[in-house]
């Protein structure tokens, strides 16, 4: 619970927030090697952008393999998670009325020498997404390996963000632009987001 406070503390001050251990180690593992299991079973597809009839694959743009994650995936290999995921929305809801109704993950692989280049996670004409929200997946990461998150501030700040496992980050989806760096070693995450209309509803639906 403290976790989550802290989390819910600093979306409140800032609209990002960044967490070791939200998930132990373990578990984490266990997700990275379903995540494997799904890449070696050719069960990944190539991830677009855009949503609807803007949806195109641009390997220039971005470059990760992603599986959305089922009902039933959500309630077995992935229980732990969505029991903290939806602990944590219901808390920002109560104290933050934020207003989270859904959400929606998929694991992302990124090959080496791939990157997801400056973007904002909104689609066009829609709204739905509030919070952007990943668990970095990466045993062993090491600085050289690449694929850090690189948050973008006014100012020409930033907030670089190494993908080692367990590390939780979410950020406010309508304000800041960010990337994924260039990979130099396989990059893994589990990867969603908090929305406010529930998933199948009108245009939201895709």
């Amino acid at each position: 619970m403290k976790a989550i406070v802290e989390l819910a503390n600093a979306l409140s001050e800032k609209g990002y927030a960044v967490a070791e251990e939200v998930i132990d180690a373990k578990t984490c593992n266990l997700f990275l090697h379903y995540l494997k299991e799904k890449h070696a079973e050719d069960e990944l597809k190539k991830a677009g952008i855009g949503a609807g009839g803007d949806f195109q694959k641009n390997k220039t743009i971005r470059g990760d393999f992603i599986h959305w994650l089922t009902a039933d995936e959500e309630n077995l290999q992935f229980k732990a998670w969505f029991s903290w995921i939806d602990s944590f929305s219901a808390y920002l809801n109560q104290q933050l009325f934020v207003g989270v109704r859904d959400r929606e993950f998929h694991l992302a692989f990124y090959p080496p020498k791939t990157f997801y280049k400056k973007h904002l996670d909104q689609f066009k004409g829609r709204s739905n997404r509030l919070l952007s929200c990943i668990l970095y997946l990466n045993d062993g990461w090491q600085e050289g390996d690449g694929g850090e998150l690189k948050i973008y501030f006014e100012n020409n700040e930033h907030l670089l963000i190494a993908p080692r496992l367990g590390t939780f980050v979410c950020f406010r989806s309508e304000l800041f632009e960010h990337e994924v760096l260039p990979t130099n070693s396989a990059r893994y995450s589990l990867t969603g987001w908090l929305l406010n209309y529930p998933k199948g509803i009108g245009f939201l639906g895709y």
